[in-house]
């Protein structure tokens, strides 16, 4: 573990004075030249920036391993490696690195893995330097050194818990550590739930700043902590709690948004909405050279002649379309959506009713994008790509150079003002749902789904055929012409009272929800325990769109393995490099 060593002690001077270091055998020995003392920085200004350095990796972009490889949105590996998408772009193109991960045929050494694991705990180590510089500081108030605590904590259960959720078997390493060459042979939950607390017990309910946790997210991720133990009881009073009394920094009552579409507006007055629990801050042309921009689902847009000038990644999968089919009734088709017809299909397609979601989820052939009108066939950068495009990650025409960079960046086109939504109110909502059926009743586990599938069937957000584009309000100007045969309804009374069903029912929705939005893999993670779902449905997804997509060939989940990513080989060939390791690899790998 000296790779942890290097970066829990060297991360002021990284964040501070941009510091290049290598991770050279004999490192911890040498004087670290041009750092920047602690005690430099020992102060309520100091501090302060050392902690939104720490927000600032929520991204997934900066520090060490940090940018398309690391993703915040978890696109790749929460998206592409559960069926909602195809990596996309040409065979060839990431075919190396990318399509492995997708595929579960990653090596050990995969430059995603590696980096992921080396941005998390980058984001670990920059919370440890808040809390041990913190305790240096003599000029902050004991408000605001309770306040520190409690964001720094929050922010280091977060990473952790992306780690715990690529990775399983992880070492934990928190400000009083000295010894980094740590094993990974205890279940680090514990330790992830007790900072959670921390910053439920120390992070006021008001924050003056957009961005910042407050007492309420430490809540909402603590109630995901115990879903992810299958701690039911306990995650559903945190819940109920959070649902009945949960407030943003601002004071104002999380909400679902009436409009589905605002969720994903790179637009100022349309971000931080009352849906948005905890999402990473973008902004654009603040001359940060693109920097804190959403670079990392820079790759994610139409290949040509649209949004973006590349590069054609990201493109959402046949049966994810197919999903979001429904029956006379406006209800999903939970077993049978990829029977029949191809939604969008080329030729014969699907005509049936769908789910409005579908269209603010994916671009779709002869269907409005945005301001952008249909898309053509040559945003499809390859024939293997299927005919879908990524969506939830753009900007209209009309938001060209405003909500998209104009500064000097590889691919300005493709940064964004777009935050990363990290939670959502109606991920809280479908979780609490989940609770409510294991550890409560189903009749309120079917008003919190029906809550969500009631705003879906609202009609202000819905795509329209003969309309202009209005981003500032995220919608449609004449709502006349819906563009598909939209059809979705709630769940009639005592429809969940079959324990079974609801939990399908709640699978499902989060599902069509949450499509894009890198949450399905880990879903079904955690709704595995053993049983072999996860392969099942993972491998009839590839058995199913090999028919679309040639680059699937190959691809298989094998059941006990694939659950969660190797641990990257650097890490367990740094951890044996002054005598015997004690990083040890994930079963399978």
């Amino acid at each position: 573990m000296k790779k942890i060593n290097i970066k829990v002690i060297v991360p002021l001077t990284v964040l501070l004075v941009c510091m290049v270091y290598a991770c050279q055998k004999d490192i911890l020995n040498r004087p670290i030249q041009r750092s920047l003392s602690p005690s430099i920085v020992a102060n309520k200004t100091g501090v302060e920036s050392l902690l939104i350095g720490t927000y600032s990796l929520l991204d997934g972009v900066g520090g060490r391993g940090g940018g398309i490889n690391a993703a915040g949105s978890n696109w790749l590996f929460g998206s592409v490696a559960a069926g909602d998408a195809y990596k996309g772009s040409e065979p060839s193109d990431g075919g190396n690195d990318a399509l492995p991960v997708g595929n579960f045929t990653l090596a050990n050494s995969n430059p995603y893995i590696t980096s992921k694991y080396t941005l998390c705990f980058d984001g670990v180590a920059r919370a440890n330097d808040v809390l041990r510089t913190l305790a240096l500081a003599k000029d902050i108030g004991a408000d605001d050194v309770k306040r520190i605590t409690g964001e720094a904590k929050f922010l280091r259960a977060y990473y952790y818990m992306e780690l715990k959720k690529m990775y399983n078997m992880i070492p934990y390493v928190d400000e009083n550590v000295t010894n980094y060459n740590l094993p990974n042979d205890k279940d680090i939950w514990p330790n992830i739930e007790a900072d959670l607390q921390a910053g439920i017990d120390n992070i006021p309910v008001t924050q003056a700043q957009k961005g910042r946790a407050n007492k309420w997210v430490a809540v909402a991720y603590l109630a995901k902590a115990k879903m992810f133990q299958h701690k039911f009881a306990e995650a559903r009073t945190l819940f109920t709690d959070l649902i009945t009394n949960g407030v943003k920094g601002d004071g104002n009552k999380f909400a679902l948004n009436v409009n589905f579409q605002r969720n994903f507006s790179p637009q100022a007055a349309q971000k931080n909405s009352p849906e948005s629990v905890f999402a990473a801050q973008a902004s654009v042309n603040d001359n940060s050279g693109g920097n804190n921009g959403n670079t990392g689902d820079e790759l994610n847009f139409p290949y040509t002649g649209g949004p973006g000038a590349c590069c054609g990644w990201f493109n959402p999968s046949q049966s994810l379309a197919n999903s979001f089919k429904t029956d006379a009734n406006g209800l999903p088709l939970f077993t049978t959506f990829n029977n029949g017809q191809l939604v969008s299909g080329k030729t014969n397609p699907y005509t049936g009713t769908v789910d409005p979601r579908i269209d603010i989820t994916m671009g779709r052939p002869n269907v409005p994008y945005l301001d952008w009108g249909n898309p053509p066939a040559a945003w499809i950068r390859d024939p293997t790509d299927g005919v879908f495009n990524p969506r939830k990650n753009v900007y209209s025409s009309a938001e060209k150079g405003t909500n998209s960079s104009t500064e000097n960046y590889w691919a300005a086109n493709e940064v964004t003002s777009n935050n990363v939504n990290l939670m959502r109110w109606s991920d809280v909502l479908l979780m609490a749902a989940e609770a409510e059926v294991e550890a409560g009743t189903t009749d309120k586990a079917l008003e919190y789904v029906n809550l969500v599938r009631t705003r879906a069937a609202g009609t202000t957000w819905w795509v329209y055929k003969n309309s202009a584009y209005d981003p500032s309000k995220s919608e449609y100007t004449v709502k006349t012409t819906p563009a598909d045969n939209y059809l979705i309804k709630t769940y009639p009374a005592g429809a969940f009272a079959d324990k079974n069903y609801a939990r399908t029912a709640i699978h499902f929705e989060r599902k069509l929800e949450l499509a894009m939005e890198g949450q399905r893999f880990f879903d079904l993670q955690r709704w595995d325990q053993g049983t072999g779902s996860m392969a099942d449905e993972i491998n009839a997804f590839f058995a199913y769109d090999i028919n679309i997509n040639l680059q699937l060939k190959g691809a298989h989940f094998t059941k006990g393995r694939n659950e969660y990513y190797p641990i990257p080989q650097s890490e367990i060939d740094l951890s044996a490099s002054t005598g015997q390791g004690v990083l040890k690899q994930n079963p399978g790998y």
